[in-house]
Formats: C-alpha cells, structure tokens, sequence
C-alpha cells in the first residue's frame, strides 16, 4: 500500500542527513511521542526550523520532494515543449493552461486552485511556507529535465498559508527552445 508518511519521513531524513548528518535527521523525523500527520507535518517544520538557517532549510526541503508523478507531469511538460516555439507559446497550449501554467514577463505561472500535497489534507493552516518548499524543488526537478536548462522557482503563493491558490514561479535559466 502507497504510504505517504513513509515516503516523506525517508525523503526529509535523507535531505536532513545530506545537510548534516543521521542524529540530525533522526531527531528531526522522529518527535517525542506519536503523531498524526497534521501534527507530525507542524512538529517536523518546528524541528527543521530550530536547526538550519533559513537558506539551509530551504535548500533540504526543495530536496525533499517525493516525486510522485512526476513521469506523467514530464511527459506532458516534454510534449508541450516540443510542439513550442517560445515559452508564451508553451504556456498558451491548451493542456499548459488546464494544468495551471500561464504566461508572465518571461516566467511561467505556476498555479493550482488546491494544495496539491497529499499530506497536508489534514492540516488546517501552516504557520510558515517551510513545508510547501518541496513543491518548489519538485518542480524545479521537473521543469528542469523538461528544458534542459536551469530553472529558478519561487513559492509566491501558498493555500496552507491563507493564500487563495498555490502558486510558483518559474523562470528557464538557459535556452529552452533554439532561435
């Protein structure tokens, strides 16, 4: 059975050991007592934030993205960068715009209408964006294998936080399409 929890308590302790190392990463999965997973995602981000600077924190958590996906989100992402000649272009196909993408001063607008993390279902309202940086690293991991260049993402948005929508901005670091 496809268990979330585990999934993500593997993925933040492997990017807390990388930043660190096992008795860090153990102290910060694991809280003093059993929690469900509202608590278990506040008490985590506690954790985390009482550890690393706020760049340090950033850079695990944009790691700690678990992937899933992401084979479906590529090949839509592929296609619509082959049927493109511009990223304006890309973002006003149709399926660009049904999944969320839009077009601003040479960025993609990256928007959903609903936290689309299956883990925060159960959290009411987060305190800071410190989890929802893993869907920053998720989509920099996509976005990047799609065009073969470095991507720049930033969360402007966030729907745990109060915001109305999630939403990311995205800006190719390189040349996606050849002129």
């Amino acid at each position: 059975m496809f268990d979330i929890r585990k999934i993500q308590e593997q993925v933040i302790y492997n990017a807390v050991k990388e930043a660190s190392d096992e008795e860090t990463a153990a102290r910060v999965i694991k809280g003093p007592e059993p929690e469900d997973n509202a608590a278990w995602v506040k008490n985590t981000m506690f954790r985390l934030e009482k550890e690393f600077d706020p760049d340090t924190l950033k850079k695990i958590r944009m790691n700690c993205q678990c992937g899933y996906g992401m084979d479906e989100r590529y090949e839509l992402l592929k296609n619509l960068v082959e049927s493109s000649h511009s990223l304006e272009e890309f973002c006003s196909h149709e399926k660009a715009r049904a999944a969320g993408m839009s077009y601003s001063d040479e960025a993609i607008m990256l928007h959903f209408p609903y936290c689309p993390c299956p883990m925060l279902a159960e959290v009411d309202r987060l305190v800071t964006d410190t989890w929802c940086q893993c869907t920053t690293g998720y989509s920099k991991v996509l976005f990047e294998k799609a065009f073969g260049c470095e991507v720049d993402v930033e969360l402007l948005k966030s729907i745990k936080m109060g915001d109305e929508i999630c939403l990311m901005k995205i800006v190719p670091r390189g040349f996606v399409w050849k002129q």
